[in-house]
């Protein structure tokens, strides 16, 4: 099934430009096995060398945070979307 991957401006760059990445995925984790297949450089940015996500990053599948649902483990349909959303800090 496919699901896509929204990539905000700052990842760019390690998409090859490509705002929309997409992959066949039954799951968030398995997104992101896939993902680190095609764009290792972008899987980079959002999971550590464990596999667990970047503290400043968030996850939401479709409107909802990864947090708010069954995590890595969350289960995907066709044509939902994964938001890569970076953390904004500063003062």
């Amino acid at each position: 099934m496919s699901v896509r991957f929204h990539v905000p401006g700052p990842l760019l760059a390690y998409s090859g430009g490509e705002r929309y990445l997409a992959v066949e995925a039954a799951s968030v984790r398995a997104a992101l096995d896939a993902l680190e297949k095609g764009y290792p450089a972008v899987h980079r940015c959002i999971c550590d060398e464990t596999g667990a996500i970047r503290r400043h990053v968030n996850l939401f599948v479709n409107r909802s945070h990864l947090r708010n649902l069954s995590g890595l483990d969350t289960k995907l349909s066709p044509g939902d979307e994964i938001a890569i959303i970076p953390a904004v800090s500063g003062g």
